[in-house]
């Protein structure tokens, strides 16, 4: 397995060696550092969406808390960077270690937490977090293990948190729609009412 993980790691890295790729992934790769674009995103999220603001603050949280967990692990496992005798790594990483990948960890959090809040966030997200994850392969600095693994934290730590992180919009949402129908009777029978009036004063007016 390792063989492998080495091998498919050289022919991504191999990718890198055409100016145009390498520029794109340094570019993807500086901006997941530490979740930064992902946090940036649901930032921003939160400021434009105000009817659901508590759950892109909370989707964000998420995030956080996925690349924190990934750092968690690469504590304990303690793999080391990988070392490709005919090319460098395109940029420099923060650590030393690499398993799991807190980029991919954070990218797959987001994809699944920011997807679930509307349409742009469910076409734009999934593309440039998986975009981010090949670009630490392209970079060389994960071997492919790395970064499935790293999806499978950052998937783990969305999906255990969706309820907490769309339940009270959708509490606040239903609120509002019990709200509207309780309020609609009134305003619907007075017409009726008053319809229902106008003609017991003509019948009477015909009896007199």
């Amino acid at each position: 397995m390792r063989e492998v993980d080495r091998r498919l790691l050289s022919a991504m890295r191999d990718c890198g060696t055409d100016p145009r790729v390498a520029a794109a992934a340094r570019g993807l790769s500086w901006c997941g550092e530490h979740g930064a674009v992902w946090i940036a995103a649901g930032l921003v999220g939160a400021g434009a969406d105000h009817e659901r603001r508590g759950a892109w603050l909370r989707g964000t949280a998420l995030v956080g808390a996925a690349h924190l967990a990934s750092m968690a692990v690469k504590l304990a496992v303690r793999r080391a960077r990988p070392q490709l005798a005919s090319l460098r790594p395109l940029v420099s990483t923060a650590g030393r270690h690499s398993f799991p990948s807190s980029h991919a960890a954070s990218a797959a959090a987001a994809a699944l937490a920011f997807g679930a809040l509307g349409p742009a966030g469910r076409h734009l997200v999934p593309p440039l977090a998986a975009a981010m994850c090949v670009s630490r392969l392209v970079v060389g600095v994960h071997y492919p293990t790395d970064v499935v693994a790293g999806v499978l934290l950052g998937g783990i730590t969305a999906g255990l948190g969706a309820a907490w992180m769309t339940g009270p919009a959708t509490a606040a949402t239903a609120s509002r729609a019990a709200a509207t129908v309780r309020a609609a009777p009134p305003a619907a029978t007075a017409p009726v009412g008053a319809a229902s009036r106008a003609s017991a004063s003509e019948g009477g007016a015909a009896h007199a």
